[in-house]
């Protein structure tokens, strides 16, 4: 199973609007819901991003979280990553890992290549997608 949204919380905004998860063939693999239920491409329920900043599974068990600094945390605590406000996503020893192209949603690896698109969906929830493989290949 994709795991979706084990990724990156929301620190905050609730959208009112259904948020869009792509591939890079532009086929649907998902949706984030307003109240930050993320679900697959067949509308089954994968993960959650919480307003308090952390990220469950499935199970509703916590396996992340972000900071109002961008940076990502694993359940024990170790940072993982961070994004930066350009839109570069970041390993927790400062990798490269992608970018995140704030205005079209365009996601892509370290070398340029599409991995996907998050139409409508906040950086920190798109760059959560880095740290627990949402986009495979």
């Amino acid at each position: 199973m994709i795991m979706l949204v084990i990724m990156i919380a929301t620190v905050g905004s609730a959208t009112a609007v259904a948020q869009t998860l792509r591939d890079a063939s532009y086929n649907y693999m998902g949706k984030i819901s307003p109240n930050g239920t993320v679900r697959d491409s067949k509308y089954n329920p994968v993960g959650y991003f919480n307003n308090d900043g952390t990220i469950a599974n499935e199970r509703n068990k916590v396996v992340a979280r972000v900071d109002q600094k961008m940076q990502f945390y694993n359940k024990a605590g170790e940072r993982i990553g961070y994004i930066n406000a350009d839109g570069s996503v970041h390993d927790g020893e400062s990798k490269l890992l992608g970018n995140i192209e704030i205005k079209t949603g365009k996601v892509t690896d370290e070398n340029g290549e599409v991995l996907g698109y998050a139409n409508g969906i906040s950086i920190q929830r798109v760059a959560a997608y880095y740290f627990f493989d949402f986009f495979k290949k």
